[in-house]
């Protein structure tokens, strides 16, 4: 029981951890100050999501939220590769709609959490919930607002789009053991919510252009194995990047 509980929830906190790092490298480089600070707010959040999470198995005598962050092997991450991928030169459109697809899935994740039999984290869904809902009234709005906008924007967007439309579905890969958390009733299927997740942006991106089919399973294949402890190409560096500080004085009481 106890290491599928682990494995749920650093899928959970895993994800929002590299989110909010991911999002942190838009701080001084956003299109316009507004998103600048938009996007280092939102990174700040999913931060302090990835810590509640962690703390979660702290609280049941595992290690700490700094250990888990910091100091497991990279086979021992669950997070999505959706969230690994780098900030490919910068570019606004991918950031968007990375934020845009990811923050539909976490939607659809937390209304599922809150009915979770496993109190703590039906209560922390809860309150995330009122954070998350203004990480995804940002999304939506921009990708509207830009999906309606220049031809450019559009172009840009739809090129953002089929890049990271294999990685999104993908978050929806069922985790080990589901089956078990899904009977403990801990969480809801990845497929119900990977349908939920489809009704929520389908009707966001087609009248805009940007809808696009599922998939094929052959496009799929490079995405997956994430929940089972696969990691991207670009995990490495990330990693390093991420662990620079902690790495200089593994020792130091921070």
């Amino acid at each position: 029981m106890l290491e599928n509980l682990q494995t749920l929830i650093l899928a959970l906190a895993d994800d929002e951890l590299f989110m909010g790092h991911r999002h942190a490298e838009w701080i001084g480089l956003g299109p316009i100050l507004e998103e600048d600070i938009a996007f280092a707010s939102i990174a700040q959040d999913e931060t302090g999501h990835a810590q509640a999470y962690y703390q979660i198995l702290t609280d049941l005598g595992l290690s700490t939220p700094d250990e888990w962050a910091f100091h497991r092997e990279p086979k021992d991450f669950r997070s999505a590769h959706l969230v690994e991928l780098p900030n490919f030169d910068y570019d606004y459109a991918i950031a968007l709609m990375r934020h845009f697809l990811y923050d539909a899935a976490e939607k659809v994740r937390l209304q599922a959490l809150t009915q979770s039999s496993y109190e703590p984290l039906a209560l922390l869904a809860k309150r995330l919930q009122s954070e998350e809902k203004y990480h995804w009234l940002h999304a939506r709005t921009w990708i509207e607002r830009l999906g309606r906008s220049t031809e450019e924007a559009h172009h840009r967007l739809l090129a953002a789009r089929d890049l990271l439309w294999p990685y999104a579905w993908a978050l929806f890969e069922p985790l080990p053991n589901e089956p078990e958390m899904v009977e403990a009733g801990w969480i809801s299927p990845s497929s119900t919510q990977q349908q939920e997740w489809v009704s929520l942006i389908q009707p966001i991106l087609e009248p805009i252009g940007l809808w696009k089919a599922p998939p094929t399973e052959a496009e799929l294949t490079h995405c997956l194995g994430a929940r089972h402890g696969v990691r991207s190409p670009y995990f490495d560096e990330l990693y390093a990047e991420f662990t620079e500080v902690s790495a200089s004085e593994p020792n130091a009481d921070w």
